[in-house]
């Protein structure tokens, strides 16, 4: 049963039986036979087989949000044996936004791995609502976000910089595609902006307000080493700093596989300090 969810899931995802059989490294007769036996087991068509590709019928469109869930369960169940003797092995799903992928959470990544150097772990960086899909979809453990949800993790805050010197009067604005949160923020606290530059990571970002192109709204995190060089210089203004707080999410503590839950603790016991940086 589990391996065929897992093939129906597979097929959902890449739209033929072709691709899905290249994936599950099965032939399509035996992922064919997969599916109907799933199909004889719920009594109901699941899937549309044509020229064009495949399609859920409304039966499927019922069971996928299911088996995915189903299937997220049996992974966590999975790793957590694992893991459960010392933290020997397993692996650690996170998923945050480019501000903390690049400036916090690497010394306690660093910190967990020195700790912990037979746990794997994977970070995806992704926009605070890409990151909360992958956890209710069951694909990450845990999620740092900018949003009202979860644990409290850092208190961060988000400034108006520019080059030193440049005049900011009328200065056109450098940012990031919408999506993101820092966007958001912009457009509701700057209408109307002057948006020159739309651009895809914070690297970007400063890298075009230091050559003078203009000013950005970023987390204070992402410039207080350029601030202290005097590479860029902070812009006064009446809406700024804009309080941007970080959350940690997961799907709940109990479900939490324990290198997971032993990075969350990680992640809260150095909150007070990641901030004091």
């Amino acid at each position: 049963m589990m391996d065929a969810l897992r093939h129906f899931a597979l097929i959902a995802e890449h739209g033929t039986f072709t691709r899905a059989a290249r994936h599950a490294h099965l032939s399509q007769p035996a992922l064919t036979a997969s599916i109907q036996r799933l199909e004889e087991t719920f009594g109901a068509r699941l899937l549309h087989r044509d020229r064009a590709g495949t399609s859920l019928t409304a039966a499927g469109h019922v069971l996928l949000p299911r088996a995915l869930h189903i299937l997220a369960a049996l992974g966590d169940a999975r790793r957590a044996v694992a893991e459960v003797e010392g933290l020997e092995a397993g692996e650690v799903r996170l998923g945050a936004g480019a501000t903390a992928c690049t400036y916090l959470l690497p010394p306690t990544l660093s910190a967990f791995r020195a700790a912990h150097p037979g746990v794997r772990f994977r970070l995806r960086e992704a926009t605070t609502a890409e990151v909360l899909d992958a956890l209710e979809r069951g694909e990450i453990d845990l999620g740092v976000v900018t949003h009202p949800e979860g644990e409290l993790w850092i208190d961060d805050e988000l400034i108006l910089v520019s080059a030193p010197g440049l005049p900011t009067k009328d200065a056109p604005f450098v940012t990031f595609a919408r999506g993101s949160t820092t966007r958001a923020l912009l457009d509701q606290h700057f209408p109307g902006a002057d948006v020159v530059m739309e651009l895809g990571s914070i690297a970007a970002v400063k890298g075009n307000v230091r050559a003078g192109i203009g000013v950005a709204l970023v987390s204070r995190f992402a410039v207080e080493h350029d601030l202290a060089q005097g590479r860029l210089a902070t812009v006064p203004h009446p809406a700024t700093p804009i309080a941007r707080p970080m959350h940690i999410v997961h799907r709940g503590e109990d479900r939490l596989p324990p290198a997971a839950a032993a990075l969350r603790r990680l992640l809260l016991s150095r909150r007070g300090l990641q901030a004091k940086r």
